[in-house]
C-alpha cells in the first residue's frame, strides 16, 4: 500500500513539475520575481528576515511561485535561483536550482509561496553545489526566526545549517522543509548563461554574467549590506 501511495505522489508531483516548468521556465523571469523578493525582505522590520542572519550567510536561495497542490496526495515545486558568498566577501553568479517535496496527507486545494533558504554554512553549500540535496538528510534545516527580535536566535539559539521562509499574503514566516529535495537547475544554468557549465563554474566566476542578471546582483547586495 505504501509503494502505491508512493508511486502516486511521484506521479503528482511530476504534473506540478509540469506546469510549474511552463510558468517559470524563463530565467530572467525567474530573476525578476526573486529581486521583487529580496526587495521586500526589507520593507517591513517586524515580518522581515533579521539583517544579521542575511549579511552572514554563505549562500542565500530564493524560490518565487512555488506551487503546492493536493488532495490527498500534496506536493510541492518550483524553481529558483541561489547565490554563493565567497572567501572575499563577493557574491556569486546566479545559479538556478529547483526544489520538490511530496507528502501522503488530507490536504485539499492549491496555493503559491515564494520560499527564501539562507546557508549558513559552507558545507551546507558545498552539498548542494555538487548534485541533488536533501533537506534534513545532507544538513540540518529550521525556521527561520522573524524581525528584529530574532536576531539574537540568529547564533544563540538556531543551530541548524539552513534556515527556511515562506512568503505568503506579503508576509514572511519560517516554515520548515524538512525532506524538501534541492538540485541545480542545469537546463536553465546552460540556457542563461549560452553555453555548457556547470554550478560549480559559475560560482568560481569562470563563465561571463549577462547584463540581465545584474538587478538581482544588487538586490543580493542590498539585502546583506554587502
Amino acid at each position: 500500500m505504501r509503494r502505491y501511495a508512493h508511486l502516486i505522489a511521484w506521479l503528482s508531483l511530476s504534473l506540478l513539475a509540469t506546469g510549474a516548468r511552463a510558468i517559470e521556465n524563463d530565467p530572467v523571469d525567474r530573476l525578476d520575481a526573486a529581486t521583487d523578493i529580496l526587495a521586500k525582505t526589507l520593507s517591513l522590520p517586524e515580518q522581515e528576515i533579521p539583517p544579521a542572519l542575511l549579511r552572514n550567510a554563505q549562500g542565500i536561495a530564493v524560490i518565487p511561485g512555488v506551487i503546492k497542490a493536493g488532495f490527498v496526495i500534496g506536493g510541492s515545486y518550483g524553481r529558483g535561483v541561489m547565490t554563493v558568498h565567497d572567501s572575499e566577501g563577493r557574491w556569486s553568479q546566479p545559479i538556478f536550482i529547483k526544489l520538490m517535496a511530496g507528502s501522503v496527507g488530507w490536504q485539499i486545494g492549491a496555493q503559491s509561496t515564494d520560499v527564501v533558504l539562507v546557508f549558513k554554512t559552507r558545507r551546507s553549500v558545498d552539498g548542494l553545489l555538487h548534485g541533488k540535496f536533501t533537506l534534513g538528510a545532507d544538513a540540518a534545516v529550521a525556521a527561520g526566526p522573524i524581525g528584529r527580535r530574532g536576531e539574537a536566535a540568529t547564533d544563540v539559539e538556531l543551530n541548524a545549517e539552513i534556515v527556511s521562509y515562506s512568503r505568503s499574503r506579503g508576509l514572511f514566516a519560517g516554515v520548515s522543509l524538512e525532506g524538501a529535495q534541492l538540485d541545480i537547475d542545469h537546463e536553465t544554468d546552460v540556457n542563461f548563461y549560452g553555453k555548457e557549465v556547470n554550478a560549480r563554474d559559475i560560482q568560481a566566476g569562470k563563465v561571463a554574467m549577462p547584463a540581465s542578471a545584474e538587478h538581482f546582483m544588487r538586490a543580493v547586495r542590498k539585502a546583506t549590506g554587502l
